[in-house]
């Protein structure tokens, strides 16, 4: 991996005797924690409504000509060895932060894959017009003319204002809003040389990082499923699914201070990701 840039949200469930400890005192200002775990469930609620939207979308007008054709020849399935670090540089070439370019291949595809879920669980999301940029840069053209519709309705003010941020997706003097996607590894469902699928497994962080916040940054673990088409010289998303999981025991970790998650946000960036 390489120094470039940057949600999965549920929350954990009782998990036995697996311990979570928080600083003394509320770390985000004093609220009441038991508020801030209801308000974290709306915000898992509204998000994924956002994420069954877009899937419903794509699955309704997904294009199945590559997967009708009898002569496609299907490259490697999925398979229980772990994704092995290649050593090789994904590409030399960015666009808006976003890198781009990337190998025909199935290495390619998959560093492809993985990210570009790092950029569109980014908080640039939030914000309409670098979100009609991200979706016209990693979707094909297809794809992102009947997205761009449903996501501007699905991200609303009235969504952003849930999840305390403005009109334009920006949060409070004092405050940080986090939205991260970290992948962990990838795996190949399926290749051809026109298209691809490829999952990413990942963890998510997001929430509010602010004294007066209510919704701590929290994380979770999902699977996101990207289907790529090849097109006009680079690996473009045809359509996306998410599911839960899979998720790790939590560890006993000590909760971090609103201020620690804050500065943490601020000095460490995010990755390219090769395969």
């Amino acid at each position: 991996m390489s120094p470039g840039d940057e949600q999965g949200y549920t929350d954990y469930g009782d998990t036995g005797h697996t311990r979570t400890r928080l600083p003394e005192g509320d770390p985000y200002g004093g609220a009441p924690r038991h508020g801030g775990r209801r308000s974290s469930r709306s915000l898992v609620t509204v998000v994924g409504v956002v994420v069954l939207l877009v899937a419903a979308i794509a699955f309704a007008t997904k294009d199945n000509t590559h997967s009708k054709n009898p002569t496609t020849t299907r490259g490697p399935q999925p398979q229980s060895a772990p994704t092995a670090p290649s050593g090789t540089r994904p590409v030399e070439t960015k666009s808006v932060g976003v890198p781009t370019g990337f190998a025909h291949t199935t290495q390619g595809a998959q560093s492809a894959a993985s990210n570009y879920a790092v950029a569109l669980g980014s908080t640039s999301m939030f914000n309409k017009d670098s979100r009609h940029t991200l979706l016209n840069l990693l979707y094909t053209p297809a794809a992102a003319a009947r997205l761009q519709g449903p996501m501007d309705q699905a991200y609303s003010a009235g969504f952003l204002a849930r999840m305390g941020l403005d009109a334009r997706g920006n949060p409070p003097n004092g405050s940080t809003f986090v939205s991260r996607v970290i992948p962990v590894g990838t795996t190949v469902q399926e290749y051809t040389d026109n298209g691809t699928k490829i999952a990413v497994w990942y963890v998510g962080l997001i929430g509010m990082a602010g004294n007066a916040s209510t919704d701590p940054v929290t994380s979770s673990w999902k699977t996101w499923t990207l289907d790529l088409r090849w097109s006009d010289g680079d690996w473009k998303i045809a359509s996306d699914t998410q599911k839960d999981g899979p998720a790790p025991v939590p560890g006993d970790d000590k909760a971090a201070t609103s201020d620690e998650i804050s500065k943490a946000i601020e000095e460490y960036g995010g990755f390219t990701y090769a395969r």
